[in-house]
This record gives structure tokens, C-alpha cells and sequence, in this order.
């Protein structure tokens, strides 16, 4: 199934029901695999993600000197050495976020040179905020073009005791900041200098993970941390399901009126996304206008469950998506109108889904573009649940956080061509 260039998803007939059980959160496995490795001795991490955006992360630490094995399907074992060692190659992180962000930070505590890179579509995602805050503390860091490459001159740690950084734009700058603060010689202060942040939610589980590894964080008011110098020390980890992959599951089941078990309720999840179950849950009744800003990674589900709303849905707050994996506004505008002409555009940043009940049932052939962006292939796939003829291409693009994902969905009673 894997090896396909394209998958054709057969409408089901009645609801879905059954259990399936999630992979592990990418955003908090990615956290973990770093801070692990930034500490002294052996974290034994259960219940994590083994995808394409987590093997980049474990292979550039494995390349930096950590020791990272994988006794099973679910569980990292990182033994570190609470530093990091240049490696002699570039780090090619493919179009994975949050390890390429997070390792531009980290690499300062190396010594020598290291450069960080990434896939065609990474060299499009800006980097230049994360590269000039850096500075602040020391670090010597360039990006030509304000994307990757990156390269950092790095001497084993950084001097400044204060950085400011806009988040406006993404928040896994102000996380590579902070992780990157508990391993200083002095108490560091990260700042933000807007009021605006990606999504304030993922800082919460950065200090969280960090916490878990021993650091010391504090909150001063709403737009800055203090960090003490107590470098990390190993951890027994677990890492909880993606609340991001729960919501295509979250959305199957309202959309066929089933009940899928997920082995955790929505309100147990610590990440963001899961804000997204309360708003599928209104279906078919979802809000005339629905604010993103803090479950950006969920909009394309919330996108593609509004194209069957009662009524006309209003994405704001979703400027970011335009600099995730793909512009995902736009490919989210365009793919949805590629099933039925005018049935999502753009206004400025806004997303605007019409919304039509009456499209279940019909035979619509579509073949959905997916810009090589798991996220589109998964949440596309959801039409497919209703209307004949949608085509996923690249399906195989879901293995940057979700492998296992037509898996569990045949599981459920999906069938394909």
C-alpha cells in the first residue's frame, strides 16, 4: 500500500465503529528525543512516535554522539553524554519542523561547525527569527537566504542571559529557546517581544518536557520565562497519543455517525489540538466562524468536516499555515474546490468552506493533490468517507507522523482502490 502513487477511498455504507489506538504524539516524542539527549545518562521513552519526522530527529542526535536504539515499535532508549558533538556531514532533516528548529538551537552546544538542512520544501520555511535571537545569546549563526541551510559556529555552549524572539510566526522558536536556556552557565530569560504567538499551547508542553528532564522553568507573566542553568538529567518517559492524528479519527466518526475509541479522552490530551473535539462534536452544527490560532495542525480536519456543515464555516487566525509542510491555505482552498467549484476560496488569510450537506453520495471524481503534506492526505481522505471518486495522490506522505494511518482506518472497515 505504502509504495502506491495513489489511493481511491470507497464511501462506507454505515457508521464506523471500533477502537484504534493512535500513534504517539510527534510534537512531545521530538521534545523528549531532544532533551534526552542533551542530558547525562539513559531515558527510556514509552509510547513514541516512530515516523519520518522522529527518525530524522533520533538519526541527527545518533549523528551528534548519542547513543539511540529502539527495542521496540513504540520506545526509544537515548543514553547522552550532556553534550553534543559536531558531526562531520550536514544534518539533513527533511521537511521535519520542529527537529530542524529545535536543532538549530541545540547544535550551539557542540563545538565546531554545523549546518542544518533540510528538503525543497524546508528551504522554503523561514528561519531567519530563530537565527537573530540566537545571536542575542552569542551564538554565531547564518541563513543566507533566511530559510535553511543554517550554519552555526558552534563553541560548546552560549553567553547571553536574555534573548527576545517573535512568535508570531512560529512557536517552535520560543521552544528551541527555551530547551536550549536550561543547558546555560547562569539563570536565562526568554522573552517575547509581540503579543502574539503560533501556539501558546506547544509552550506549555515544551516546559512540561523539560520539566520531566529536570529543568527548572519559570513563568514571569504572560510573556516570559526565566530558565535556571541546571542543565537535564535522564528520565522514564511516556509519551502521550497525537492529538492531532485523533482528530481524523475524532472526524470520521462524527462524519458517519459512529463511535471510534481512541483509549483517551479529549480532555485528557496536554496538546493543543485536542480543542479541535469540542468543535467536531458540533457537527453537523459546527460555529459560523472558527479561530485556529491554537490548534493550527487540526484545521485541516476541521477544514474538510465543514465542507459537509449545515452551513457555511470562517477559518481565522491560520496565517502560520501558510509556512507549515505546504501552504495550507491555499492547498486547502484549492483542493476542496478541485471536489466542487466554489466550495472553499481565500479572504486575505482566511479560509472561507461553503459548506453542502447534499455532496455525501455523489460520485465526484477528484484527485486531491497532496504536496507531499501528510495533513492534506489525511484530512482529504475524510471526503472520501462520503463522496465517490476522491483519489489521494502520494498517499504514502503520511508517513512523516502517521505510518500506520490506512491501516487503522481499513481496521475500521475503510476500504480502498
Amino acid at each position: 500500500m505504502h509504495a502506491l502513487e495513489a489511493l481511491t477511498v470507497t464511501p462506507v455504507s454505515g457508521p464506523l465503529r471500533g477502537r484504534v489506538q493512535p500513534p504517539g504524539s510527534k510534537s512531545i516524542t521530538n521534545r523528549a528525543l531532544l532533551l534526552a539527549g542533551l542530558a547525562e545518562g539513559t531515558t527510556h521513552m514509552s509510547g513514541a512516535l516512530k515516523s519520518l519526522d522522529t527518525t530524522l530527529m533520533a538519526r541527527a542526535l545518533r549523528r551528534m554522539g548519542a547513543e539511540v536504539t529502539e527495542p521496540d515499535a513504540t520506545t526509544f532508549v537515548v543514553k547522552a553524554h550532556a553534550r553534543l558533538t559536531a558531526p562531520e556531514e550536514p544534518l539533513f532533516l527533511g521537511n521535519a519542523g520542529t527537529a530542524t528548529r529545535f536543532l538549530t538551537a541545540a547544535v550551539a552546544l557542540a563545538e565546531g561547525t554545523v549546518v542544518i538542512d533540510g528538503d525543497e520544501h524546508m528551504r522554503k520555511r523561514p528561519i531567519a527569527p530563530l537565527v537573530e535571537a540566537l545571536a542575542m545569546l552569542g551564538v554565531k549563526a547564518s541563513t543566507p537566504t533566511g530559510c535553511p541551510p543554517v550554519t552555526v559556529e558552534a563553541t560548546g555552549g552560549f553567553s547571553g542571559t536574555r534573548v527576545e524572539i517573535d512568535g508570531g510566526l512560529s512557536s517552535q522558536y520560543v521552544s528551541a529557546l527555551l530547551m536550549l536556556a536550561g543547558c546555560g552557565d547562569a539563570p536565562v530569560t526568554v522573552a517575547l517581544t509581540g503579543a502574539e504567538i503560533g501556539a501558546r499551547g506547544y509552550i506549555d508542553l515544551t516546559i512540561a518536557a523539560m520539566q520531566a528532564f529536570g529543568a527548572e522553568v519559570e513563568a514571569l507573566d504572560g510573556q516570559s520565562w526565566i530558565v535556571q542553568p541546571t542543565g537535564y538529567h535522564p528520565a522514564e518517559f511516556s509519551v502521550e497519543p497525537d492529538a492531532s492524528a485523533a482528530t481524523y479519527l475524532w472526524a470520521a466518526a462524527a462524519l458517519t455517525g459512529g463511535d471510534i475509541d481512541i483509549g483517551m479522552a479529549a480532555n485528557d490530551f496536554t496538546q493543543p489540538d485536542a480543542a479541535a473535539a469540542k468543535i467536531i462534536a458540533m457537527f453537523p452544527n459546527m460555529p459560523a466562524e472558527i479561530d485556529g490560532s491554537q490548534m493550527q495542525d487540526a484545521v485541516p480536519t476541521l477544514a474538510v468536516l465543514a465542507a459537509f456543515n449545515a452551513t457555511p464555516v470562517r477559518f481565522t487566525g491560520i496565517a502560520n499555515l501558510r509556512v507549515k509542510e505546504c501552504d495550507r491555505v491555499s492547498a486547502l482552498s484549492t483542493e476542496l474546490a478541485r471536489i466542487r467549484e466554489g466550495l472553499a476560496w481565500e479572504e486575505g488569510d482566511d479560509l472561507v468552506v461553503a459548506s453542502d450537506p447534499g455532496l455525501a453520495g455523489h460520485l465526484l471524481p477528484t484527485r486531491i493533490e497532496t504536496y507531499s503534506d501528510h495533513r492534506i492526505a489525511m484530512s482529504f481522505a475524510l471526503a472520501g468517507l462520503k463522496i465517490r471518486g476522491i483519489t489521494i495522490l502520494d498517499p504514502a506522505c503520511t508517513g512523516k507522523t502517521y505510518p500506520d494511518y490506512w491501516h487503522d482506518l481499513a481496521s475500521l472497515g475503510v476500504t480502498f482502490s
